[in-house]
């Protein structure tokens, strides 16, 4: 696992490039094993991967074998590639890896981190011979790997401001970017938008002849489970989403809603509550639960946070900042981190006294010595990358009033 790991590291340095070209030709000399799927395509900004999990549970409570592709992962990257309702194994997916760097090399395509890793789970998916595969595109849609696909069905969610260096600089263009999985002949369901993003799918889908279905008129918050664990508003009109597309697919059970987990996502574990909320849009969906469903037992909780540099860091602290006391900045790890010392100044900026640590270790270490009662003292946010290093962390801690192993804590 680790030469595949390795290797995997060594395709960062390629970044991303705006072309299907090379995942076409690798999977080309593969055999095309994406076209041996029955694929559910999910793009958007926010909510996609809830959805995902949503889709893979309510299929398999329905009798059917499902494959699921999502990302980032949080602490392992078997997180990215679920079949059966489970992470694929190292074995399955050093396998799949020979293979694709043999055609890699082949072919001279010099395959992206995400090109490698989509084409990984075209074949782990094809070998496992499952009924349907949900794939998740990584950014945008029309230019995503995983847009090679032949989808039956193609879902888009929330969309927002974000990636604009890449997708554009308002919400009708990324919303044209993440239209670009629309297909010919494929249904394509979208979530609940503003006026503006339902006129750009709409139009594009009426110029390939797709049917258009908007999920707000297909299902409602109603038909969700009363076993239903994903807390917050958002997750509830992320499940409305799910079931307005299983409902054109004609597949699946909404029983699977009460057995969907999706780790990092306003996640409570013992006093803190962990979310990958990183934009804006994310931002204002974590207040709301947080308003409506946090058990602060009267507390205002500290905020430990880390973001990448691309992000709207400003607005999305504007956001918190009524809801939180004082705030620490850690770096997360990835290269795009906002340096700790930079985070601190802009959180002061939004309202929240803040310091700066390098590390969500030596943040988790500070909060040690603070006591703890029966309700949450402490949100952790700003990045999917930290909220995984926090439920890596947080098993390891001995002060925890509660304990967890990373299998509880990931539900994995």
């Amino acid at each position: 696992m680790n030469d595949f790991l390795d290797r995997l590291a060594a395709r960062r340095r390629f970044g991303m490039r705006p072309s299907l070209d090379a995942i076409r030709g690798v999977c080309a000399a593969l055999g095309d094993p994406q076209k041996n799927l029955r694929v559910i395509h999910v793009a958007g900004t926010n909510g996609k991967g809830a959805v995902c999990a949503m889709i893979d549970a309510c299929l398999r409570a329905g009798g059917l074998r499902a494959c699921r592709y999502t990302s980032p992962h949080l602490v392992r990257i078997n997180e990215r590639f679920f079949v059966d309702g489970k992470p694929v194994d190292d074995v399955t997916l050093e396998s799949a890896a020979d293979k694709v760097f043999h055609a890699d090399s082949d072919t001279n395509s010099q395959l992206t981190f995400f090109e490698a890793l989509t084409a990984v789970a075209f074949i782990a998916f094809s070998e496992a011979k499952c009924d349907y595969a949900v794939l998740e595109t990584g950014l945008g849609g029309r230019l995503d790997a995983t847009n090679i696909c032949a989808p039956e069905i193609c879902v888009i969610t929330k969309i927002g401001l974000d990636h604009c260096d890449w997708l554009g600089d308002t919400v009708e263009k990324i919303a044209a970017e993440k239209a670009g999985i629309i297909k010919k002949g494929v249904p394509i369901v979208l979530g609940k938008n503003d006026p503006e993003v339902i006129a750009v799918v709409k139009t594009r889908a009426s110029e390939v002849g797709a049917p258009f279905f908007y999920a707000p008129d297909m299902a409602d918050e109603s038909e969700i489970p009363d076993g239903f664990s994903l807390e917050g508003a958002f997750n509830r009109e992320n499940a409305v989403t799910a079931l307005a597309a299983l409902k054109v697919l004609k597949k699946g059970s909404r029983d699977g809603l009460s057995t969907v987990v999706w780790p990092g996502r306003f996640q409570r574990v013992g006093r803190f509550i962990i979310d990958g909320a990183h934009n804006p849009p994310a931002a204002r969906a974590l207040a709301a639960a947080l308003r409506k469903y946090a058990p602060f037992a009267g507390s205002v909780p500290t905020l430990i946070a880390g973001f990448c540099g691309d992000k709207d860091v400003d607005e999305t602290l504007r956001i918190l900042a009524p809801l939180v006391g004082k705030g620490i900045a850690v770096r997360t790890n990835n290269p795009r981190s906002l340096a700790p010392e930079e985070l601190a100044q802009k959180m002061e900026s939004a309202g929240i006294q803040a310091i700066s640590c390098d590390s969500i270790h030596l943040a988790l270490e500070k909060m040690g010595s603070v006591p703890n009662g029966s309700g949450v003292d402490t949100l952790i946010c700003g990045s999917l990358f930290l909220a995984g290093e926090a439920l890596a962390e947080l098993s390891a801690f001995p002060w925890q009033a509660d304990r967890f192993d990373a299998a509880e804590i990931l539900k994995v």
